[in-house]
This record gives structure tokens, C-alpha cells and sequence, in this order.
């Protein structure tokens, strides 16, 4: 039929209206989509302040709410208006837990908006669907459901316990090591129930790496001549001996020998067996190991071929195919493939075997490719994960793999050798994957009981036991999956943690090796609380997280039960930190010797040292206090000026020449002198009546672009004169080359935005009639209206007030005039609205 689609409110979700029947009558259809989470949990406002609250608190006394996601997509208002009037609601979520959780978010939004039913009148369904084909839609629109209340409940315990005790400990771990350390190389010190056992995995490895001893050992190796230009290497039944003398002794009685008795010969078939059907924590071990895809990439590349209909759902932990699964249709999809075609063209002519019967977990069907691809629609990374799923499918449609294996048993004097060969009689699977194929060998004489072969040489390999390497990603999933940490859909986010925190970083071969920091914290939680480290709480937290999803606990309960553990944990992990500080001490240099000494203090006037390792940040060994900085960019000296309020010197912090500085107070940046400034504000957002460096002197009008920012003038920006917007990324070019630019107390008729005193060199000037003075409005004046020009701030990172903030824009937008462009309205008195912007 007829379809119309269109842009939703918020821009990024799209709205398609078709007419057709819904269970027996004729219905007109919305459909439109969410962007994952529609909110997220999180404490009330005066919780997330670090500075106010005890982070004991938060296990218990600090209230949550559910917060949208991502304010910026006004996703319940978009629900809402969508919403308003509609009868039935059917949710087509991803079919796991988060998605059962989603679906919640969305009934909660638009349910208060849709018509009331009459009576007993069904109106909210459940679609469950594995992937995005026709026969799967339809199918799944001809058994619609319910939501499952006991899933969603699930991810909501999972929400609460991570919220809490993440941030409880992170936030003392962070501001007691950050107060005493400046070189942790770490801008957060955190912490997470399934991060730190993760991160305990990647420690314990690099341990044994470091405590292991090598020994030394003999191997006795043994080589006869079946023909005079051949020659078979044999392998010692003993293996190896540590003792060099025995070692000694069994060479002397070989070497006596000339010849080599054939004991036995064996000949069997062996089996090696097609895969199992492929599930998430295989599919991510493939990826990082063969593939080098780090887990996290790989789930965002397997999301994206799952959304365009490529793959089936990639989120499962089954490994069974259910009886009713139509494996010859995802075959046939593969016939045309020039790489695979001509082995899926033969299984479906002598037909297809059965796949091994694997786990089923209740969730999903196992990873299958759903539609044909080319490597021209898939490109890159993409074609490389689509390339191995569809190999691995067509393996488990395929025979096993069988080969002959003969083994020839020797003895040179009472000392007794093996060889063994493989030939293969029947590939199977490993057409389609070459890379598990038996490899070619040379291949054995033929010989029977009692035969003799001359001894070509015998001699004594002295060895040494090597120690374990560091762990791979692939190897660490593993240990994840069996200890139960995780789910397999946040593995990869837990890895990629603990290498963004840089406990670990990602060596050759995609092994991971703890840093100095990883390796202290790790040892410090064993020291005061083992658990906090080992898998085994969070491993039972997950069993009973489960049992919630099942109904067989009380949401309630758990929570109640889990937190009140942590609380105990974490207020000994508090008495006990001397502990872990003493570990801190040797690998750490102390604040007051890390860093340079850069400005003055305002209350010893002593000078502060600038630790420029993340977070940045000054601090006065004499006062022992430590000024938090802006991030990501680069702070200096501004010309020894100091603030007229505390006497501390001012810093100049900028991000770079195509961005934007602006001056600060190191005092008022962390503790705000006005009541309309928040902590993190730097003078261009300073509300001072007369400071010659505050948003009062200097702030020129209202932002262009964003709503509550005001363009201010960097007055450090000559002669590429600029102003910049105290809140977004928008600079103003303006005046190139102009001697002096001041901002006039006089404000523009038209737009009250504050005139602009321009001084140019008489060689330099632009200014008509040779003129070099001129004072007017950057919006309004036509003399002014081709020397300015808008740009935006080339950010090299995104910007963070005090460490926290909100993400700036990044990127340089094409320049743009901002002549004739008329400012808003603002009050008469420049001070009062300036002010106003604060309030």
C-alpha cells in the first residue's frame, strides 16, 4: 500500500503512516523508532555535586530519578506527540532485557497521552522478532505478546547497583588520590562492579608473568632415515626431564644404538567436529583474536548489520538452532556469493546436516546472516565480521571434518619415541574455514611391526619454561563469560573501560597490559577487600539480577540486600585506604614535587605548580590546596594580572589558535564570588561590575547561535581579533590587523548590543577615507559589516567545565557574514543584563 514518511519533532527519528488492519479491523499505522535508552538513572541534582555530599550516602539516603537520555532529542515530547489519540501501542524493541526495559521507558511516556481503553480492552503488545526479514516481521506481528515487567525490573537493579556503588567509590577513590597525587596518568579513578574484576583478570596475569621463575629443562630428540634422502623427527614419550644428568644419561644409552625398532603402528579415523552455532561472546572472541576488532567495535559494526537487515539479532547466548528454523532459506541467500557459492550450491544439492546441538539459553536464535552482501555494500570492517558470521553459519550446515591418523610407536634401546601423521580423507567444514583445516604434513613410510630404521641422529635440547603471555581480549572475554561477569551485551563496554581509564593498554596482538595505575589499584583492593577485585560477589549479584528477569526474586529485596553489602564493603574499604596509599606512594610522585611552579597563590602568595597530567590542575604545597582547571587545552601566565577579589594570579587557558582562551581566576574558577556563577566560570563569564577582564567589561551582545551565551571579546586575540561565546563553540573574527579594539560602555540603538572602539594603523586601515578610528555596532554599522565574519571553535577535544561539563561543538563550520544580522533585545543597562544572563 501507500506510505508517508517524515522527520519527528526532535529531527532524528522518522514518523511512517500507512493504513492496514490490526487484529481484524481496518487501523491507521504510526511507526517511528527511539534512539536505545529513552532515560537513564540518575541521583537528583544536589547528589552530583562531589564537593557537597558524602559518597557514603549514596548507597542509600540519595534519592534517583529518570532523567532523558539525551535531553537534546526531546525523545518523550517526540513520544508524546506521536502518541497523542493512538488506541493500541505495539513495541517492536530489540528482544533482550535493555530492550524489555526500553519498552517501559516508552509506555511510561505515552500512555498518559493515548485514548483510554473501554473496559478490558487490550491495547499494549509485544513483538518478538530474532531479525529484520519479512517472514520474521510478519511472524512476529501474527504473535504479538506482552512486555515482560520482570526483565525490564532487571536492568533497573542492574542501573541502580552500578550508579550507586560505582559512584560511591569513585568519587572517594578520585578526589582522595587526585587531593595527594599529581602524575595518575587517569582523569577518573574508577571503579564498577564488573570493571574492576575485569581489570583484576588483566593484573592477575601480569603477576604470574612477573613472579614466574624459569627452569631450565632437556628434550631428547631422535631422527631416523626411512629412506637415504629422508629423514622422520621423532618425539620422546618422556616429554622433557628438569635433571641434566638423567638428561646425560638416557643421550649415552640412545647413542649406542644404530637403529630405531618399530613397535607399533595405529591407524584410526578422527573426527574433527564443525562448530557450534555462533553466539555473542564467540562471535566477539573471533573478532578481537582473528579479526583484531576490539569487542566494543565489533558489537557496533554487528548492531549496524543487524539494524540494515544483514544479520539476526547479535545479542544472544544461545548456541542451539530451534527445530522450526529455516536454515536451507538463509542458505539459498548465499548461493550467488562468488567466495562461497559453489560449497552452498553443493550442501543444498546433497543436502544439509543437522547443526550440533549447543546451549539453549531461551533468548535468541545464534547469529545467522539473513540477506546476501558484497564486499562494495559492506566495506571494511564491516565485510570482515559479515565475511566470518556467514562462514561460521555455512560450517554448521556442513559435514564434520575427517582425516586417518597413524601413529608409529619406536624404541631406541629401552627408550621408546612417537610420530604421528594426519591425511585427510573428507574436508567438511574447513572448505569454508580454511584456517581450521588440518595441516599438511610430511607424510609417514610405510613400515609394520618389527621394521628398522637407521638412526640419523640423536642428540640433547636444553629448553626453558617460558612464562604465560599477557592476556588477550579473546582470552578475557572468556574468563568474563565463565565467571559470570557482565551480560553479552556489556562485556565489550566493561574491556573498553578499563582501557579508557588507561588501566590497560591494548599491546600487539590485541594483549593487555595493566599500567602502573591498573596494577596499584588492583593490588590496593586485594590488600583491604579481595571481593571488591575477585569475580566471585559480582558473579552472584548477576545469578540473582537473573532471578529478578525469571520472577523468582524480589526486585526490592535485592537491591536492598546487594547495597547494604557494598555499604559495609565500602565504608571499611574507607578506614582501610592507608593500605592502599602506601602501594600509591611508591609509584606516584606527591603533589607538592610534580609540576612547574607557574602562578601566584592569592593567600601566601607562593607560587602554585601546574600538574598538567589529567585532570589539570594548580596547587600551593604552602597551603596545601589544590584549583581545579578547564581541560583539554593548554594554560599559561596572563601577564601576572591578578583578580581584583582574592589577589591570585590569573591563567590564560585556550584550545588553541583556531579556538577559543579566555583568562581565569584559579579561586573564583573553583569556589563562584557571585551568586549567579557556578563553579567551573572563567572570567568571561564573571559577573564583576568593574573587573577589566569580566563578562560586564568585555561581553559585547548576545549569541547568534546559542541561547544563553554572550559573545565576549578576547582581549588577548590581537591582531586576529576575535570574540567568542562564553557558552557554545561560535567565535566572531572581526578587525584583522586593527592596533587596539575596547569595548565602548555605549550600546547600539537598534540592537543594545555594546559598541566597539576600533583602532587600525594608518597603512593597515580598511576604513574608508583613510580613516583609523571608527566606534559602532558589529551587528548594525555598515562600515563594520564586511570585517566580520563568523566561525566555529576548532575544539581538539570536547571541553569540560571543572572536569565535568557539557560537551562542546567540534570542528570548524564554514565562515559565514554576520553584517545587518540584527542582535535581540536586551534591558537599557548594560551591567543589569549582562547580570541577567546568569540569573
Amino acid at each position: 500500500g501507500n506510505m508517508s514518511s517524515r522527520k519527528g519533532l526532535n529531527g532524528a527519528c522518522s514518523v511512517h503512516e500507512y493504513a492496514g488492519s490490526f487484529v481484524g479491523q481496518s487501523a491507521h499505522f504510526k511507526m517511528t523508532s527511539v534512539c536505545g535508552h529513552v532515560m537513564t538513572l540518575d541521583f537528583i541534582g544536589k547528589y552530583n555535586s562531589w564537593d557537597k555530599v558524602d559518597p557514603a550516602e549514596l548507597f542509600s539516603k540519595a534519592p534517583t530519578e529518570k532523567k532523558e537520555a539525551n535531553p537534546k532529542l526531546t525523545m518523550v515530547k517526540f513520544l508524546q506527540v506521536e502518541g497523542r489519540g493512538c488506541d493500541c501501542i505495539v513495541l517492536w524493541l530489540d528482544c533482550d532485557k535493555e530492550g524489555e526495559n526500553i519498552c517501559f521507558e516508552v509506555l511510561d511516556a505515552v500512555l498518559p497521552v493515548m485514548n483510554k481503553p473501554r473496559s478490558t480492552e487490550r491495547t499494549i503488545y509485544r513483538a518478538k522478532f530474532s531479525s529484520i526479514t519479512d517472514t520474521d516481521i510478519c511472524n512476529a506481528m501474527n504473535h504479538l505478546g506482552e512486555p515482560n515487567r520482570n526483565e525490564a525490573l532487571s536492568v533497573d537493579a542492574r542501573q541502580e547497583l552500578d550508579l550507586r556503588i560505582g559512584c560511591a567509590f569513585t568519587r572517594f577513590q578520585t578526589k582522595y588520590f587526585q587531593g595527594k597525587y599529581g602524575n595518575l596518568d587517569s582523569s577518573l579513578i574508577s571503579f564498577g562492579p564488573c570493571q574492576t574484576p575485569t581489570l583484576g583478570f588483566c593484573v592477575e596475569r601480569h603477576d604470574k608473568i612477573q613472579s614466574f621463575k624459569p627452569e631450565t629443562y632437556w628434550v631428547l630428540q631422535a631422527k631416523v632415515n626411512p629412506e637415504k634422502e629422508s629423514s622422520l623427527t621423532l618425539d620422546w614419550d618422556r616429554v622433557r626431564v628438569f635433571d641434566r644428568e638423567i638428561a646425560q644419561m638416557f643421550l649415552n644409552i640412545t647413542k649406542m644404538e644404530k637403529e630405531a625398532k618399530v613397535e607399533s603402528v595405529s591407524k584410526k579415523e578422527k573426527v574433527k567436529q564443525r562448530p557450534l552455532a555462533l553466539n555473542t561472546v564467540e562471535m566477539l572472541r573471533v573478532a578481537s583474536a582473528a579479526l583484531g576488532m576490539g569487542p566494543q567495535h565489533a558489537m557496533q559494526i554487528a548492531e549496524r548489520l543487524y539494524t540494515q537487515g544483514y544479520i539476526s539479532y547479535p545479542r544472544t547466548e544461545t548456541t542451539h538452532y530451534p527445530e522450526n528454523f529455516d536454515l536451507k532459506g538463509c542458505l539459498r541467500q548465499q548461493a550467488n556469493n562468488p567466495y562461497w557459492a559453489e560449497t552452498v550450491k553443493a550442501l543444498l544439492s546433497e543436502g544439509i546436516n543437522r547443526p550440533r546441538k549447543g546451549h539453549d539459553a531461551g533468548d535468541h536464535p545464534p547469529i545467522t546472516p539473513m540477506r546476501a552482501a558484497t564486499e562494495a555494500e559492506l566495506g571494511g570492517d564491516g565485510w570482515r565480521l559479515y565475511e566470518y558470521i556467514t562462514r561460521h553459519f555455512i560450517a554448521t550446515v556442513s559435514a564434520d571434518c575427517k582425516y586417518l591418523q597413524t601413529t608409529i610407536s619406536f624404541s631406541i634401546g629401552p627408550e621408546r619415541f612417537t610420530c604421528i601423521g594426519k591425511v585427510v580423507t573428507s574436508p567438511g567444514f574447513t572448505e569454508i574455514m580454511p584456517w581450521h583445516s588440518i595441516p599438511l604434513e610430511e607424510s609417514l613410510p610405510h613400515c609394520e611391526r618389527g621394521d628398522v630404521f637407521p638412526i640419523g641422529e640423536i642428540k640433547l635440547l636444553e629448553k626453558q619454561t617460558s612464562p604465560p603471555d599477557y592476556l588477550t581480549e579473546a582470552e578475557l572475554i572468556t574468563l568474563m563469560e565463565k565467571h559470570g561477569i557482565g551480560t553479552d551485551a556489556s562485556i565489550p563496554v566493561h574491556i573498553n573501560n578499563i582501557c579508557q581509564r588507561n588501566y590497560v593498554t591494548v599491546e600487539s596482538g590485541r594483549r593487555l597490559k595493566p599500567t602502573n595505575l591498573g596494577i596499584v589499584l588492583v593490588h590496593g583492593y586485594y590488600k583491604i577487600d579481595a571481593e571488591l577485585v575477585l569475580p566471585t560477589i559480582r558473579s552472584a549479584v548477576e545469578k540473582q539480577l537473573n532471578l529478578i528477569a525469571l520472577g523468582k526474586a524480589n526486585y526490592h529485596q535485592v537491591l536492598e540486600h546487594t547495597l547494604d553489602i557494598f555499604k559495609r564493603k565500602f565504608h571499611y574499604f574507607v578506614d582501610s585506604i592507608a593500605g592502599m596509599d602506601e602501594l600509591m606512594e611508591v609509584s606516584f610522585s606527591p603533589l607538592a614535587a610534580t609540576g612547574k611552579p607557574l602562578s601566584r597563590c592569592g593567600k601566601c602568595h607562593r607560587f602554585m605548580k601546574y600538574i598538567q597530567a589529567k585532570p589539570s590542575r594548580l596547587h600551593c604545597s604552602h597551603c596545601d590546596d589544590t584549583y581545579s582547571l578547564p581541560q583539554n587545552g593548554t594554560i599559561k601566565l596572563y601577564k601576572e594580572l591578578r583578580c581584583p577579589l582574592d589577589d591570585f594570579e590569573l591563567v590564560l587557558w585556550s584550545s588553541g589558535s583556531r579556538g577559543k582562551s579566555y583568562p581565569l581566576c584559579p579561586y573564583c574558577y573553583n569556589h563562584p564570588p557571585f551568586r549567579d556563577m557556578k563553579k567551573g566560570m572563567g572570567c568571561n563569564e564573571c559577573t564583576h561590575p568593574t573587573c577589566q577582564h569580566s563578562l560586564s567589561m568585555l561581553g559585547i551582545g548576545q549569541c547568534v547561535e546559542c541561547e544563553n551565551g554572550v559573545l565576549v571579546l578576547d582581549s588577548t586575540s590581537g591582531p586576529k581579533w576575535k570574540m567568542a561565546c562564553n557558552k557554545c563553540n561560535v567565535i566572531v573574527h572581526f578587525f584583522e590587523n586593527a592596533h587596539k579594539v575596547r569595548v565602548s560602555p555605549e550600546t547600539c540603538d537598534s540592537c543594545d548590543a555594546a559598541l566597539v572602539d576600533v583602532d587600525f594603523n594608518k597603512a593597515k586601515s580598511p576604513l574608508p577615507g583613510d580613516e583609523t578610528q571608527h566606534s559602532g555596532c558589529i551587528f548594525c554599522d555598515p562600515v563594520f559589516q564586511d570585517l566580520v565574519e563568523l566561525k566555529h571553535a576548532a575544539m581538539r577535544h570536547p571541553m569540560h567545565r571543572g572536569g565535568q561539563g557539557k560537551r562542546q561543538g567540534r570542528g570548524r563550520g564554514k565562515g559565514r557574514r554576520l553584517g545587518g544580522r540584527p542582535n535581540p533585545k536586551k534591558p537599557k543597562d548594560k551591567m543589569a543584563a549582562l547580570a541577567a544572563y546568569f540569573v
